[in-house]
């Protein structure tokens, strides 16, 4: 899920009414949709595009990884780009380019086009999320802001869940390819009224510097590393020269950019944000829990399908059953951190989602479809706690002014804590599937009727060992899980007691001095 957008000048354009206002919002959150929705529908239908492309289910990932680390990559760069070119030409554009490397993905023939095209997708997907939060403060009223935001927060809480079972239907049902052709209508529709009612919201433009060498330290170290990440395994991590090559260019790279950051005049990420506690505490909260959240995310139907022979449709469906609860309780949530302390709900949403990790800890080969998506079903529930909280706490803690700057390292840090989680749970999984193979291989003494049988009798009885090795590697990962949301429940309490704030991610209004001052006050 994206943070809250850039903070703009207010609007000098009357807003939206009536029919014009409802389709303009609709495109716009239908465009945050199909974005956010492109994080996942991906997910279980990665043993497809592996074996249509012959390669392994682990080199499948890329494809979720390569676009989640592009995303995050050009998330820093929207405040810059809204302010260089203006909000509606930027959010215009990426529409445009996501289309565009839609259809390029769709027609992929090998495993390199492919994450070549979904980089460049998910370099066009980055803007379009905050840009449309934006857009919809625009045209909405401003007593309206709070239903803007709810709608925005709607379709990114109901876009991962449709993924799975969008990608489930699909790559069963007519082939992996038509996951992203079906982009292209909702970017047709979505280009077509941004035109015809959005372009007037466009904001000024101004001239502004880019940080080129902030830039390219930051994609040469996130890079680095997540390619480690990735091949890790493959190359025997750090017996690999190659490794650890990578793991030296990643290292000297962060430690670099963050140097010039700190003395760069205009740096790409402003990493002033980092002085306020409650900003510091809520992003590094939201990017662990984040990463064992998706961890599971990505590992749920990938054990479904290679270990209990789930279609990708059934098991798209069973991971749908997370996002009922989730859809309910966003609105309910939203009006709770008004109210409570939002330390304690999302203390209160990450025990919870830990309390659904063990219960998943519990699985067997020989577990019913009920005891899938029960825990699915359940952690819906617990969901907006956590996302909407720990958004509302890291952004409510900064100037106003910094909003843009703090949401964009806000997104940078969830979604690259989602790829680091995607690489490191897959390596995991199959390092637990060798040890509990290897365990399980010296404890069972086969009948010796199936041992006369031959070759066919060890094949059957290798396949019932993998079979129950990998169930208990996913138990183990799940409770791997499991205690980094306990250690991110313990840790939110070092962030200070929050005061209540009104709508965070919203533009500053008309009056704008004497509010920014009263709200500067607030965040400190």
């Amino acid at each position: 899920m994206a943070g809250p957008a850039p903070v703009f000048a207010p609007p000098t354009v009357e807003p939206l009414r009536g029919a014009a206002m409802f389709l303009a919002a609709f495109a716009l959150a239908l465009s945050n949709f199909v974005v956010v929705l492109d994080i996942t529908i991906a997910n279980v239908s990665v043993p497809h595009i592996s074996g249509s492309l012959a390669v392994s289910p682990s080199q499948g990932t890329w494809v979720i990884t390569s676009y989640a680390v592009a995303e995050a990559i050009c998330v820093p760069l929207t405040g810059w780009l809204a302010a260089r070119f203006g909000a509606v030409r930027v959010f215009t554009l990426a529409l445009l380019g996501f289309g565009l490397f839609s259809l390029l993905c769709g027609l992929s023939q090998s495993l390199e086009a492919l994450i070549a095209f979904r980089v460049m997708q998910g370099l066009c997907g980055a803007p379009m999320m905050p840009m449309s939060q934006t857009l919809l403060l625009r045209i909405f009223p401003p007593h309206r802001a709070s239903a803007a935001l709810g709608l925005w927060a709607m379709t990114t809480v109901s876009a991962p869940i449709a993924g799975p079972i969008l990608g489930g239907l699909i790559s069963d049902n007519l082939s992996w390819h038509w996951i992203f052709f079906i982009n292209l209508p909702i970017v047709a529709l979505c280009a077509t009224v941004a035109v015809q009612f959005i372009r007037r919201y466009e904001t000024p433009t101004v001239s502004k510097p880019i940080d080129f060498v902030g830039l390219a330290m930051l994609v040469v170290w996130v890079g680095a590393l997540q390619i480690m990440l990735d091949k890790g395994r493959e190359e025997d991590w750090f017996a690999s020269n190659l490794i650890c090559t990578l793991g030296v260019v990643a290292a000297i790279g962060f430690v670099a950019f963050l140097i010039w950051e700190l003395t760069e005049r205009n740096p790409i990420v402003d990493l002033s944000v980092f002085r306020h506690r409650g900003f510091t505490v809520g992003v590094l909260t939201q990017a662990t829990s984040y990463a064992a959240f998706f961890a599971l995310v990505v590992l749920t139907p990938l054990f479904l399908q290679t270990n209990l022979d789930y279609t990708a449709t059934v098991a798209g469906q069973a991971m749908g059953f997370m996002g009922v609860l989730a859809v309910f309780m966003s609105p309910v949530v939203a009006q709770m951190t008004t109210r409570f302390d939002v330390r304690g709900l999302i203390c209160f949403g990450v025990v919870w989602l830990g309390l659904m990790a063990i219960l998943r800890s519990r699985w067997t080969t020989d577990m019913g479809f009920f005891d899938i998506a029960l825990p699915q079903f359940l952690q819906g529930f617990g969901m907006p706690f956590f996302f909407v909280g720990t958004t509302t706490l890291a952004l409510g803690s900064v100037m106003p002014q910094e909003t843009a700057s703090a949401a964009g390292i806000q997104n940078f840090m969830r979604t690259l804590s989602g790829a680091f989680a995607t690489s490191l749970s897959t390596t995991g999984w199959d390092y637990e599937t060798k040890y509990a193979h290897a365990e399980l291989a010296g404890r069972i003494h086969p009948a010796a009727a199936m041992m006369q049988q031959g070759l066919v009798g060890r094949v059957i009885l290798d396949r019932m060992v993998t079979t129950e090795a990998v169930t208990l590697a996913t138990n183990t990962v799940c409770l791997y899980c499991a205690a980094i949301f306990a250690f991110a429940a313990c840790f939110i309490w070092l962030a200070p007691r929050p005061r209540p704030r009104v709508a965070p991610a919203a533009a500053p209004p008309a009056n704008a001095a004497a509010e920014i001052n009263r709200e500067a006050a607030v965040a400190h």
